[in-house]
């Protein structure tokens, strides 16, 4: 295949690797694509994908398989690094070749942190660059490579999350592309702002706490000790993060997970040890909680975060943040000043982000300037959605906590022949916790079969 400019889309001179895991064969592939589609001579960037194919496929079944593209949840996170055929993948390459894609500025494709992006030039200028890695450009990513590896046949895609949000472009603007499309807790508003995701947001977050400490009463001292003592002492982790009171609320991201409430209940049960100076936060505590809260090894997520749903002039503008403010429950000091239990966040980043974390505090004028940015295109068609002939399936969870369930019923009702399977049996994370099942239903959905 080459592109616009009559140059290849893969990287020249590049070998393909293949090597094996139980259970698989696993090919690398890197490819070159603009930064800007809107300029294809301009610079270019690269891509890593990873091929997945069952090792008991001859060269002649091959050659039959369809291909199956997975679109990661994020934004800002590469593939999953799977080991063997775990969770969803083992049910897929039963009948298909598999493409793990590390969408641009993630995983091995392009990275872009704090250590890289200085290379753009200053803050106005990795702004700008990042302006470019929102669905759209990731889509038309997708396009430019797919005729290398399927000959110019259309693939599924399985969007996660916001991977379902591109899967939504995909069907926007490039429905020639898909022979299916599978979303799992990933179907967008069509047309909310910012502001209208995170006043859905907040009430959710509200319950997914409230829920929490009636299942772990216990909780409600704990997480009140911690607090009050991250506002005595101010203490900054061993990786120099700043762990502030704002900081250890948004732990409650950890609660849209299917085991996410147990997980938060294990890590609060560990936090303090006995020493000389008195009760002190354990180190493995520390390294727990950076783990949970450092955006070191998803950067992206903090700075284009607000921007996947930037509409036409209106900025973002730190909308969290600001929607926080009407929601005074969420404060701390009251809560810390009475008996009320803490009130925990999650699936939202603040400015206090860029000040806390060392991973993000040279980016905090980028962040800025992308937060103030007037010019975000459209990525839906409303028109092209409602004549759509792609076979579609979602499932829808229940009372998701990262994407929100009316929400995405609109968004189901206004793209033709959509299926929907709303389930409360799993939560956000349901394509992982629930891996081949989750698979085979929107399999049969697409197909028909149920």
């Amino acid at each position: 295949m080459v592109d616009d400019e009559g140059r290849s889309a893969v990287r020249p001179g590049a070998p393909l690797t293949s090597y094996r895991q139980p259970g698989l064969v696993l090919t690398d592939h890197r490819f070159r694509v603009p930064v800007d589609h809107a300029q294809p001579g301009g610079e270019r960037i690269e891509l890593y994908a990873r091929e997945v194919v069952a090792s008991d496929k001859g060269a002649s079944d091959l050659a039959g398989l369809p291909w199956l593209l997975y679109l990661q949840g994020g934004p800002g996170f590469g593939a999953n690094r799977f080991t063997g055929k775990q969770a969803w993948l083992g049910r897929a390459v039963q009948e298909f070749r598999v493409l793990l894609l590390d969408q641009r500025g993630t995983g091995a494709s392009t990275p872009a942190n704090r250590q890289t992006l200085p290379l753009r030039g200053g803050p106005q200028e990795q702004a700008d660059y990042l302006a470019h890695f929102r669905a759209d450009s990731i889509v038309r990513d997708c396009e430019l490579i797919r005729p290398q590896l399927t000959g110019g046949a259309p693939w599924t895609v399985l969007g996660q999350s916001f991977g379902g949000f591109c899967t939504v472009h995909y069907l926007s603007a490039a429905p020639e592309g898909l022979t299916a499309a599978l979303i799992t807790g990933g179907l967008p508003s069509l047309d909310a702002h910012a502001d209208d995701v995170y006043r859905a947001a907040y009430p959710r977050i509200a319950r997914k706490t409230a829920a929490h400490y009636a299942r772990y009463p216990q909780d409600i001292a704990r997480a009140r000790e911690i607090a009050a003592h991250l506002r005595a002492h101010r203490p900054v982790l061993n990786s120099g993060y700043r762990f502030t009171v704002e900081a250890f609320q948004s732990l409650g991201i950890m609660l849209g997970a299917g085991d996410g409430s147990h997980a938060l209940h294990h890590l609060l049960a560990d936090a303090f040890v006995r020493t000389p100076q008195g009760p002190q936060l354990a180190d493995a505590f520390q390294e727990r909680v950076h783990a949970a809260l450092s955006f070191a090894a998803h950067p992206l997520y903090a700075l284009v975060h607000e921007s996947i749903y930037g509409r036409d002039t209106r900025p973002t503008a730190w909308s969290a943040e600001r929607v926080r403010a009407e929601f005074p429950a969420f404060d701390a000091r009251p809560a810390l000043a009475g008996d009320a239990p803490l009130p925990l966040t999650g699936e939202s980043v603040h400015p206090w982000h860029f000040e806390v974390d060392p991973a993000l505090r040279p980016l905090r004028e980028t962040a800025d300037l992308l937060a103030a940015r007037t010019d975000w295109a459209p990525l839906y068609d409303r028109d092209r959605l409602a004549a759509n002939d792609v076979p579609v399936a979602a499932a829808i969870y229940h009372d998701d906590m990262y994407v929100d369930t009316g929400h995405a019923l609109r968004t189901a009702r206004a793209i033709r022949g959509l299926r929907t399977w709303v389930t409360d049996e799993y939560e956000h994370d349901g394509l992982r916790a629930g891996g081949p099942r989750v698979l085979d239903r929107l399999l049969a959905l697409v197909r028909g079969e149920v």
